[in-house]
C-alpha cells in the first residue's frame, strides 16, 4: 500500500482547510491544522466535531483537505501486521 503525506515546511502557502461539518476555509498557512474557535455557525454548539478542551475554549479542528485521515496511520500498520 502506497500513500501520499504531505510535509508542512512551516512555509505559508495557501491552503484549502476543511471542518468536521464540511466548511472550507482558503488561508495562507504553513501550518498542519488549525482551530477554528469563533463556533459563529448556528449548529457550532451541537456539532459532533466540537472538542471542549479543559480550561480552554471550543474549538473545530480544520485539516488541510490534502490531508489522510487522523486515524489512517493505524490503517498502514494494521495492513503491514496481515502481511
Amino acid at each position: 500500500m502506497t500513500s501520499k503525506k504531505r510535509v508542512f515546511s512551516g512555509q505559508p502557502a495557501e491552503t484549502t482547510f476543511r471542518a468536521g461539518c464540511g466548511r472550507e476555509w482558503r488561508v495562507m498557512s504553513g501550518e498542519a491544522d488549525l482551530a477554528y474557535t469563533e463556533q459563529a455557525f448556528p449548529e457550532c454548539p451541537a456539532c459532533p466535531h466540537r472538542v471542549e478542551p479543559e480550561g480552554g475554549p471550543p474549538f473545530c479542528t480544520l485539516r488541510p483537505l490534502t490531508a489522510r485521515h487522523p486515524f489512517a496511520g493505524l490503517a498502514d500498520w494494521r495492513s503491514e501486521l496481515d502481511d
